[in-house]
């Protein structure tokens, strides 16, 4: 047997085994059975001790942008008619949340943690100085006392009013952004606080928020199903809240929204805990999406998430008492916020009810501003990207014995929104592009051998006709019939 003939007979052994085994493996997908495996196994918080430190101090900086909505014509809303709104801020903050006493449970399978909160004010990211600047908002103080004795007799009601009246207390107040943010001694709190000490004399949204956490969490490590990554197994001792009116409602489902399970696909619903919505929410898919240079799935809430009971029945076990409802976009959650009337929503109302938005004047919803969802990168679980948007809102309505009120037309009355950002930083971008680069690579093995089989096949059938040409000269170098018999006679 010549030289060249013992090249053609092994390239073609070699081409038939590069392709019968290439073409085995894509077919059963073994690499990729073996990478999602991998995942699987290893991407939980006791086992990679990478995403256990990302998980602990997570690294990209997370910015909370508050806005508020400045009172333009409280003498006109208070005669009757429609409030008007102006939309100031951003005033932004750099959050800091790191993992505290994290313990392991259960061999294991589960993990303890405190998660505090720090704010620190970034004024190259703010449009103002909020302790300079002035808004003029609603009285929530006032507004808490009314609804409290709003169960009370008349005559209680119409003493109480009186009495605000002569400190001169007003239906809506005019405060410092920082006041109403971080908080401020309240007159008419710290005269209750002198009877019932265990009234707060303080106010603000934010007040004793800087520094503390939102409750205890035990978590799920994924130890013994990987799809229970993250998830929360209690929250200060629960596994189910008890303010909703439905068994459903009151569930503790999904994630606290920093990781979730890998292996992620389009057509999931991922589920996050809101302690600060005091429910769980659900999110789906939208689109592809990059970030980075990272390929990921946008998810986002859908519209039924905040749909009213009558088109979305499922949420009935939110209205507290039942059958006493909002309407589409908006929930009240001021069964486990004791005080005022506090209803949440997007921000401007997006995707909320048209009554709600033409109710007050300054409102233009919008889905590129005030739409909330994550960019996961699904191999992962991981967030890349984040945008959580709510809004704070509370009703105003008339109530017997304050005749300030009088004349209000009840209004679900916006007080500020904010837009708490996040995005993968640079390096830890870097990091994952080649990491998943590695996985794609090492999931697609098998077509290489089967790129590098076809590459030899090429040659095969480049040395076959030489050789064919050498035995007959000017002779068609092959025909399709020779190849084939050639090719089975290898194989």
């Amino acid at each position: 047997m010549t030289r060249r003939s013992c090249a053609i007979y092994a390239t073609g052994i070699v081409c038939a085994h590069l392709l019968i085994v290439g073409i085995a493996l894509v077919v059963a997908q073994v690499f990729q059975t073996m990478i999602h495996s991998r995942l699987k196994k290893e991407i939980t918080l006791t086992e990679k001790s990478q995403v256990f430190e990302g998980w602990k101090n997570p690294p990209p900086p997370v910015y909370m942008e508050y806005y508020f909505f400045n009172v333009t014509n409280p003498e006109v809303f208070l005669a009757g008619g429609k409030a008007a709104v102006k939309q100031i801020g951003p005033y932004t903050y750099r959050e800091y949340r790191p993992r505290e006493n994290v313990t392991f449970l259960e061999n294991g399978t589960k993990i303890y943690a405190l998660n505090p909160k720090t704010f620190v004010f970034v004024p190259e990211k703010s449009a103002g100085d909020p302790e300079v600047d002035i808004i003029r908002t609603v009285n929530i103080p006032f507004v808490a006392v009314m609804n409290e004795l709003n169960s009370y007799s008349f005559f209680l009601r119409t003493v109480v009013s009186m009495y605000m009246n002569s400190l001169g207390i007003e239906v809506f107040m005019t405060r410092t952004v920082h006041e109403v943010l971080w908080g401020f001694k309240d007159p008419l709190l710290t005269k209750i606080h002198s009877m019932k000490p265990e009234v707060d004399e303080h106010f603000g949204l934010m007040w004793k928020k800087n520094g503390t956490h939102e409750g205890e969490f035990v978590f799920h490590t994924g130890e013994e199903n990987y799809m229970d990554f993250g998830k929360i197994d209690t929250w200060n001792g629960l596994r189910k809240m008890s303010w909703w009116s439905s068994n459903q409602s009151n569930m503790i489902n999904g994630t606290d929204g920093a990781v979730f399970h890998p292996l992620i696909n389009r057509n999931e619903l991922l589920y996050i805990f809101a302690a600060d919505l005091c429910r769980s929410i659900h999110l789906a898919y939208v689109k592809d999406v990059e970030v980075k240079g990272i390929q990921a799935y946008r998810f986002a809430p859908p519209s039924d998430v905040l749909m009213s009971p009558k088109n979305n029945p499922t949420n009935a076990g939110f209205c507290v008492p039942a059958g006493d409802c909002l309407g589409t976009g908006v929930l009240k959650v001021s069964v486990c916020r004791e005080g005022a009337p506090i209803v949440v929503s997007f921000p401007h109302f997006y995707q909320a009810d048209p009554k709600y938005i033409n109710a007050v004047d300054g409102l233009s919803p919008n889905k590129e501003e005030h739409e909330t969802y994550l960019d996961l990168q699904p191999t992962t679980g991981v967030p890349i990207r984040a945008c959580k948007r709510a809004q704070l809102n509370i009703i105003l309505k008339r109530i017997q014995g304050f005749p300030k009120t009088k004349h209000i037309n009840e209004t679900i009355f916006p007080i500020m929104f904010v837009n708490e950002t996040a995005t993968i930083d640079d390096d830890s971008a870097s990091q994952m592009r080649t990491m998943l680069l590695i996985v794609t690579l090492a999931s697609n093995f098998p077509l290489l051998i089967v790129g590098m089989g076809v590459i030899l096949l090429f040659v095969l059938v480049v040395l076959f006709c030489r050789n064919r040409q050498k035995k007959v000269g000017a002779a068609p170098c092959f025909s399709g019939l020779d190849i084939c018999f050639f090719y089975i006679k290898l194989s």
